[in-house]
């Protein structure tokens, strides 16, 4: 089922030791990585100081877009839990006061969402 979910666009967890291999240069001295999620060749990195999305764009994959998103400037966010003919769970993150979320991903039931939303609830209520 691995292979089905990750050319359905889910999301799988990353080692901390993974994300930190290849994306460490992202990072600054003081950060620390929480976890981290594949969706395809796609990567969400939760940081003790923001969220870090990988998008890495055409055929080969050369082309990287980062896109840089701190916890304060999070207004909301929901989880959807996968069903029992789901086969994956959804998260959404609304920035500042937008109408539509600005982030939509999905993950495969490997990935526990509640996780997910105890990681950015932490955070988010942090910065309040």
């Amino acid at each position: 089922m691995g292979i089905l979910n990750q050319l359905m666009g889910n999301a799988g967890a990353m080692s901390v030791e993974a994300v930190r291999e290849e994306y460490g240069d992202l990072l600054t001295e003081s950060e620390q990585v929480e976890i981290g999620f594949s969706i395809l060749r796609d990567v969400l990195i939760f940081t003790d100081k923001r969220l870090i999305f990988v998008d890495k764009q055409g055929v080969t994959g050369k082309k990287v877009e980062y896109l840089s998103l701190v916890y304060s400037k999070i207004s909301q966010f929901s989880i959807e839990s996968a069903g029992s003919f789901d086969l994956d769970a959804e998260l959404k993150i609304w920035v500042s006061s937008q109408y539509y979320p600005s982030v939509q991903k999905r993950f495969d039931r490997s990935v526990n969402v509640y996780h997910l939303q105890t990681i950015l609830a932490s955070y988010i209520m942090k910065e309040e």
